[in-house]
């Protein structure tokens, strides 16, 4: 929480609390620290579950985050009302990464809903085919994190025109 809580009051940018969330006081803690969104995994939180934690966290005046990484999850994710949803490429349980899986849920999520890919993201060609997909933003890490010149790592994945979803 004090990682949290340096990084919102250094930037102005929104900051996410991306943690297991299961309980209401964490999502507290996080707005305390300055958050301004909660990360909620669908797959680790029972459909009412996860409706009432998403409604705490609109409570609060934070965006719930709703990861997904399997269509079962899909339906749950969007009836609690994600602020944004993220589609993980990655399954939490197997640590194995199937972007064409990740490709599939993109087209599933309603345009009117932002929506970020998660996971498995290492070249400028994963970013425009999960763009052409509909992703509205891509989330990296590792591959950049591992680069010696992260700068340049990220520069190399940005300016990809993503695809306008089907209303």
């Amino acid at each position: 929480m004090d990682d949290l809580r340096s990084v919102a009051a250094a930037v102005p940018a929104p900051v996410l609390r991306k943690d297991f969330v299961l309980d209401e006081v964490q999502i507290h803690e996080a707005r305390a620290a300055g958050a301004s969104a909660v990360l909620l995994i669908a797959r680790v939180l029972d459909p009412r579950r996860l409706q009432m934690l998403a409604k705490t966290v609109r409570s609060w005046d934070m965006v719930p985050l709703i990861e997904v990484h399997a269509a079962p999850e899909l339906d749950a994710a969007l009836a609690a009302g994600p602020g944004v949803l993220g589609v993980n490429a990655r399954d939490l349980g197997t640590f194995v990464v199937d972007l064409r899986a990740a490709e599939v849920l993109l087209g599933r999520v309603p345009p009117e809903i932002p929506v970020v890919a998660e996971s498995g993201v290492e070249t400028r060609a994963d970013v425009e085919r999960l763009a052409a997909a509909g992703a509205d933003f891509i989330l990296v890490g590792t591959s950049v994190a591992r680069q010696a010149n992260p700068e340049k790592a990220v520069n190399a994945l940005t300016g990809v025109k993503r695809r306008n979803r089907a209303r």
